[in-house]
């Protein structure tokens, strides 16, 4: 199964330039807790509602001017959307890492992205639990 078949297509993006409230604004909008972070149209990191917290809250800085370029996780991880889930997954064990950035092996540009949800609902019930236990682990 190729990743293009399974990733959320519909992906938010921010800037190094917006601020941490405007990234938690923009998660709870959109319901997610992950976020390319793009620089014109360049990949160049990622934010996660985990980095907001763990990198900024807990440092007390002051979401209204905290800019996201000081908490991103750099560089991106990715894979193309052309590629296995399988690949996605070993990518994902290895970097340990929940969420996944997929990009347009042509342009290089942003596909989507996969998640561990993705992946428990779109294999199998027992393939499911054995990709949940090894991404984990």
């Amino acid at each position: 199964m190729k990743i293009k078949e399974i990733m959320t297509h519909t992906v938010e993006i921010i800037h190094p330039s917006d601020t941490l409230q405007n990234a938690a604004e923009k998660m709870r909008n959109h319901n997610v807790g992950f976020l390319p972070v793009y620089n014109g149209g360049e990949l160049i990191g990622v934010l996660t509602d985990r980095d907001i917290v763990v990198r900024g809250m807990a440092k007390g800085a002051d979401p209204r001017t905290m800019l996201i370029w000081e908490m991103i996780t750099s560089p991106a991880i990715y894979c193309f959307e052309d590629q296995s889930v399988d690949d996605a997954i070993d990518l994902m064990h290895d970097n340990q890492i929940r969420r996944l950035v997929i990009l347009n092996r042509t342009t290089k540009q942003l596909a989507g992205v996969i998640s561990l949800g993705d992946l428990a609902i779109n294999v199998d019930d027992k393939m499911s639990g054995e990709v949940l236990q090894y991404i984990s682990a």
